[in-house]
């Protein structure tokens, strides 16, 4: 992305839970660079919802339209609301936020696998996530849709072969479950495949999805890229996160042709909310993420390296093996990235 103004106009979307503190520690860290910030905030989630009847307004909609980039924290989405719909899928779908972006890699941290260097890709709007379910009026049978399609079977695929070319990961891997879901994996499979030619320079394969989780915790370090349906992608990259300190460390960005926002893959963790001692750089590495997005890549690359060297030297919170609130963790790498000057 091109920097259209002095300042980057970016919504903020704190959600429930830990999301507000972890944001705040993000802003916090995004502050102390030499970049201009614009920052605007909207609602979503379970509190949304019991002030306006929705977890998503259509204010916060506009909101992340209107910016340059969005940062979301977390989200509550309890599974027995009758008509409460998860406001992020939601946003993924209205803004079309096609690619869904989860790097996995290994950290210095004894409950990081070494050798992990890896991308999951996954396709963001379809799949088993349309929300078409409904169930029986005896209520003994639920039905569901899978929904697949070509076009986003391809532009998914050539999200991830660009990204494997620009990271220097050579290898590709489609994954799906095309013996058994043979017409929805089906389709996503041949539609990967074909669209994979357009990338000759790049090792393409294929693997089952049952399998690719198997080989994710045989032997990690075989994959490059690893691109697959929503669902599938859902499951394996918090598969793989454990591959590396777990849904703390988990950033993740959903990008798509004109919007994107940037969040980690951890949840709302109530019973941690207010403490002081959620883990921020799941959040802070979402925000690596935003910068390079948004251009700067220099300062993404810094951010990224204070994260790592934070890790390195114990100062994390107690999840990691530390003793840091919050936002003394953020203080630690802001610490980090300007001592290296």
């Amino acid at each position: 992305m091109i920097r259209a103004a002095s300042a980057y106009r970016i919504a903020l979307l704190p959600g429930d839970g830990i999301g507000g503190e972890v944001l705040d520690a993000a802003v916090r860290v995004l502050e102390s660079l030499p970049l201009g910030w614009d920052w605007q905030t909207g609602e979503i989630g379970w509190g949304a919802y019991t002030r306006h009847g929705t977890p998503l307004p259509e204010e916060t909609l506009q909101l992340v339209q209107a910016c340059d980039a969005a940062l979301f924290g977390a989200v509550t989405t309890p599974p027995d609301v009758p008509g409460y719909r998860s406001p992020v899928v939601r946003l993924r779908q209205e803004l079309d936020l096609y690619a869904n972006i989860r790097p996995c890699r290994s950290i210095p941290h004894p409950a990081s696998r070494p050798g992990v260097n890896l991308i999951i890709v996954r396709e963001n709007t379809e799949d088993a996530y349309t929300g078409a379910e409904e169930l029986s009026a005896d209520g003994e049978t639920a039905l569901g849709q899978i929904r697949i399609t070509r076009r986003a079977s391809q532009r998914v695929m050539r999200a991830a072969c660009r990204l494997a070319e620009q990271r220097g990961l050579r290898r590709v891997t489609v994954v799906h479950k095309a013996n058994v879901l043979r017409q929805t994996s089906g389709l996503f499979r041949r539609t990967a495949l074909e669209t994979a030619a357009e990338f000759p320079d790049l090792q393409v394969d294929e693997m089952l999805v049952d399998t690719c989780a198997m080989e994710l915790i045989r032997a990690p370090e075989q994959f490059g890229v690893i691109v697959t349906t929503n669902l599938f992608g859902d499951i394996l990259s918090d598969e793989a996160s454990a591959l590396v300190g777990g849904l703390g460390l988990a950033c993740s960005a959903n990008l798509g042709e004109r919007h994107a926002v940037f969040e980690p893959v951890h949840g709302s963790a109530p019973g941690l909310a207010g403490r002081g001692v959620a883990n921020p750089l799941a959040m802070i590495g979402s925000a690596a993420l935003m910068l390079d997005f948004l251009g700067e890549g220099e300062w993404a690359a810094r951010l990224q390296a204070a994260v790592e060297a934070v890790i390195r030297a114990g100062q994390v919170t107690s999840d990691l093996g530390g003793k840091l609130t919050t936002q003394q963790t953020a203080e630690a790498v802001i610490q980090v990235i300007f001592s290296e000057q």
